[in-house]
């Protein structure tokens, strides 16, 4: 139930159910901040070209925008915590397989193989952990609790990426492979250990119809919310533009300015500093200035920044500005996870989930193939000066939808039923 007046609350970090799930996903994002440095880095090693980064981004992710179009049908209709944790072993298994196969040399075409599942894998992840929220906290907590998730697992990133550049450096990429499969197994034993409250909002409606039926019910409930609808349409747009900027960036930093993997570590691991920061400002960003104001801004932020980064001419400056427009980015994400959470029924949040992610990546795999051929054709700092240009236009676009009206919908919480945990 939600508190009432004056009736105290106690701290999430207290709620032992919340705070177990906690440590379990922060473990698992800290492994994930290995892959996230170590996997461009096995291409770059094995082929020097940004090309096929981007090639191999794209492929992953349009095998994740292809699980995103069901997942959510299976978030809505079995039990959410088993889908999470049979998603985490199916990765641990996968990722294993790398560093066994690179005992040989370098195996560039089981990444095209593995990467692909393990990103279908982690769609249904994702989908499943953006619903779960609902089933740990109340829905006036939602923001808040997002937003203490989404800090430590960028707080994780900051070391993540430190160690990984020096593991890689010295072991080999593959090796920071092997630690983010291991870092699944952390997850799943975090999961197992928990149980989430239950779904009370017509929660056996998902099971009355078909698949195709159940993905449509989602999807028209997204697009018939004005502003979801808005938010689907430019972050479409956004991550078509920006699918492939860590890519370009890696190679940016090895090749345009002459950085070891040790550097590249180093700049996604303190860059990450700001999904911290924007993980901490966005609920009270939230409460003082409403959801338009949150969301088009760190939009707009992002866009200068990335234009920025191609400007730069050192690694401070680029690791600086990195951190700029990952704060922005964490902002806008966060804001936008929070909103559809607040006001999606829970039978129907995973469809929701599904289908706006389903839309929102569909353009990704593209627009990562693209940047990356771009950056090796016209270089670095033509792609971030045409990216940075269409976010900050992503950004103006906004203020002329419902996003720009857009309030803060925790401020008026409806009450929840009393959850039974199951």
């Amino acid at each position: 139930m939600i508190p009432g007046p004056g009736t105290a609350r106690r701290s999430l970090w207290k709620d032992r159910t919340f705070s177990t799930y906690w440590v379990a996903q922060s473990l698992s994002a800290a492994g994930d901040a290995f892959a996230y440095l170590a996997v461009p880095l096995l291409i770059l090693h094995a082929t020097g070209s940004v090309a096929q980064m981007g090639l191999l981004t794209a492929v992953a992710g349009a095998a994740s925008v292809g699980a995103g179009v069901f997942g959510g049908v299976l978030v809505d209709r079995y039990d959410r915590r088993t889908l999470m944790i049979a998603a985490d072993l199916t990765r641990l298994v996968l990722y294993s397989l790398i560093p066994l196969a690179w005992l040989a040399g370098p195996q560039v075409w089981l990444l095209f193989v593995v990467l692909p599942i393990c990103e279908a894998a982690g769609m249904i992840f994702q989908i499943a952990a953006v619903a779960a929220v609902r089933n740990l906290v109340d829905r006036d907590r939602i923001t808040e609790a997002n937003g203490r998730l989404q800090a430590t697992y960028a707080a994780t990133a900051v070391v993540g990426p430190l160690l990984a550049g020096v593991v890689s450096a010295r072991f080999g990429p593959s090796a920071a492979v092997a630690v983010n499969a291991a870092s699944f197994a952390l997850s799943a034993v975090g999961l197992g250990l928990i149980r989430f409250r239950s779904r009370v909002e017509g929660a056996d409606a998902a099971r009355r119809e078909g698949p195709v039926a159940e993905f449509l019910a989602g999807a028209r409930f997204l697009w018939r919310e004005p502003v979801l609808r808005a938010l689907t349409v430019l972050l479409s747009v956004f991550i078509f533009l920006t699918y492939g900027f860590t890519d370009v960036l890696v190679y940016h930093v090895k090749h345009g300015l002459g950085g070891t993997d040790g550097t590249v570590g180093t700049v996604l691991g303190l860059a990450a500093l700001g999904t911290v920061a924007g993980a901490l400002l966005v609920a009270p960003l939230r409460r003082r200035r409403g959801f338009g104001v949150a969301w088009i801004g760190a939009l707009l932020v992002s866009g200068l920044a990335i234009v920025g980064v191609g400007l730069a001419g050192t690694v401070p400056v680029v690791t600086a500005l990195t951190a700029v427009y990952l704060c922005g980015v964490s902002v806008g994400g966060i804001s936008s996870m929070s909103l559809r959470q607040e006001i999606t029924p829970d039978h129907l949040l995973g469809r929701v989930t599904s289908a706006f992610w389903s839309t929102h990546y569909s353009l990704g795999p593209a627009g990562a193939a693209l940047l990356t051929w771009a950056a090796g054709r016209f270089g670095v700092l033509a792609v971030t000066l045409v990216t940075g240009i269409g976010c900050v236009l992503i950004a103006v676009a906004g203020l002329f939808t419902p996003i720009r009206r857009a309030g803060t919908p925790q401020a008026v919480p409806r009450a929840e039923p009393a959850a039974v945990a199951t």
